[in-house]
């Protein structure tokens, strides 16, 4: 994690749990000559809509404003939306409330010939993680040791 991005997290986090919601990441990108800092907020369980996006981005922008030094080394464009509906599974929290659900795995390594595995968190432990996975017409349970796991976010069942 980036020092800014790093920073932006201890300021958010407090801003959006005393709100109700979650901070599910950060990001501080530049693309085409233009720096953004993106933040990610949730609430759970229903998600959270655009006006509460909208108010907690003016309280996140002003104190921001706020920061003395400036802590960002260019101007940027700050984005602050909603993860969506594939929203990324990366902590404790995240991985628990993804059991029975639909997600997407990547893999460091194959496992069964494939680097990307989807189907129904069934099972969850600190070693492994089991889902059941559709094979044309039959499902079947695929083992995945966490240390292969490359990323992973809620996904749409096809």
């Amino acid at each position: 994690m980036s020092k800014v991005t790093e920073m932006v997290t201890k300021l958010v986090q407090p801003l959006a749990q005393a709100r109700g919601d979650e901070l599910v990441d950060v990001e501080y990108v530049k693309e085409k000559n233009q720096n953004y800092l993106r933040v990610y907020v949730d609430r759970r369980p229903d998600g959270i809509d655009i006006e509460e996006i909208a108010d907690l981005s003016d309280i996140v922008s002003e104190k921001l404003d706020e920061l003395d030094p400036d802590p960002f080394p260019d101007p940027y464009v700050l984005e602050l939306s909603s993860p969506g509906l594939e929203r990324p599974i990366k902590t404790r929290s995240d991985w628990e409330h993804a059991v029975g659900s639909y997600i997407h795995v990547g893999l460091y390594q194959k496992i069964d010939g494939n680097k990307v595995v989807e189907g129904f968190l069934k099972e969850l432990s600190d070693e492994e993680l089991i889902l059941t996975v559709k094979d044309k017409t039959r499902t079947k349970e695929v083992k995945i040791p966490r240390d292969t796991v490359a990323n992973a976010r809620f996904a749409i069942e096809f």
